[in-house]
């Protein structure tokens, strides 16, 4: 499977730029090119407690339709970070969207320093199929829990996609965790962060990557902006699980309500 990672700049509460910067990045994607993944929030960047009702859109907006209409377009997968208006409260949320629409939402829910009195947390984890592949979203501070990832692997993840928004000095933190998590849930990991300035003095680490079931990293772009493909051999996630199964063997679960849902969605609900 064709994966494309786009490494950008983006702008803070710029709608209009970074919505422009996705949908030339969807355009250039290469014809066998199966997924495109961007990193956190970026069709709005990082709003602010004072710019975030302002920023913020629900999933049903013109934002949101206009990378709906893209991919369907192309006939690609996107994953995709934004800034959620929810009848009034805010989500730092992650979307996969399909040709047929949003196949998979997921709202951050463990909240970094920067988000807090910006955003609410998401109270669970989820995943879904597609193109036979089941995949789980992630955003930047969870992998840093292994809990996270976990929840997603009890769920049947095979993919764990990552976008991130992680700046300096935490560039190493990140990449450490992201083939951790790969490891120990026997997945694919695949995590784009973002690159370049941003408001408040931020400087983007970069270094958006592809690790393998074994925790292996296959490939890892520098600090600068780039668009580049990376190839996923499903058959490496029978390989790194046939001689054994962390899952199987693990004596402690995590505890949640596992929903079932018709379309083949999975979702953990995290208990109060």
């Amino acid at each position: 499977m064709k994966v494309e990672l786009a490494q950008l700049a983006g702008k803070d509460n710029a709608t209009a730029y970074n919505l422009e910067r996705a949908l030339a990045a969807i355009a250039a994607c290469a014809e066998d090119t199966r997924l495109l993944v961007f990193p956190e929030t970026h069709l709005m960047g990082f709003p602010s407690a004072q710019t975030v009702a302002s920023v913020a859109e629900p999933l049903d907006g013109a934002t949101v339709r206009a990378i709906e209409q893209a991919a369907r377009e192309r006939d690609i997968a996107v994953v995709i970070g934004v800034a959620e208006n929810h009848l009034g409260h805010f989500y730092n949320t992650t979307l996969l969207i399909t040709p047929e629409g949003i196949a998979l939402k997921y709202r951050k829910t463990h909240l970094w320093a920067s988000d807090r009195g910006v955003f609410s947390a998401g109270d669970r984890y989820a995943t879904a199929l597609w193109q036979g592949v089941r995949v789980g979203l992630l955003i930047c501070y969870d992998i840093e829990f292994p809990e996270s990832a976990r929840a997603l692997a009890q769920l049947g993840a095979e993919l764990l996609i990552v976008t991130n928004g992680n700046m300096d000095p935490y560039g190493p933190t990140h990449r450490t965790a992201i083939m951790a998590r790969a490891q120990e849930n026997q997945a694919f990991a695949l995590m784009v962060n973002r690159v370049g300035a941003g408001d408040g003095g931020l400087v983007f680490a970069g270094g958006s990557a592809l690790v393998d079931p074994f925790g292996s990293l296959l490939q890892e772009a520098g600090r600068d902006e780039c668009q580049f493909s990376v190839e996923l051999d499903l058959e490496q996630l029978q390989a790194a699980r046939k001689d054994y199964r962390y899952l199987d063997d693990q004596r402690l679960r995590l505890p949640g309500e596992v929903i079932e849902h018709a379309s083949g969605l999975r979702e953990l609900i995290i208990p109060r």
